[in-house]
């Protein structure tokens, strides 16, 4: 079974962390310099500690960190 594989339907929570684990996946495959690598990597571990207390929030600060990952990254985005 999947990672992603849920007998309930999504939820926001859900949703949430299936976008966390892609992000996860994107930050660690970007070929950027090990100092911005590591930027990125901090701003994602701060998202998921937001997350705990606020999805809203953590949802609007991964939007902005995907932006800018995008902005960086030659990895293409599924």
């Amino acid at each position: 079974m999947a990672a992603d594989d849920r007998l309930t339907p999504e939820g926001p929570e859900e949703d949430l962390a299936r976008r966390l684990r892609e992000a996860h996946r994107r930050v660690t495959a970007v070929r950027l310099p090990p100092a911005e690598k590591e930027r990125f990597a901090r701003r994602f571990v701060a998202i998921c500690e937001v997350a705990k207390r606020d999805l809203e929030h953590a949802k609007a600060r991964l939007e902005t960190f995907l932006a800018d990952l995008d902005g960086h990254s030659d990895t293409p985005r599924r």
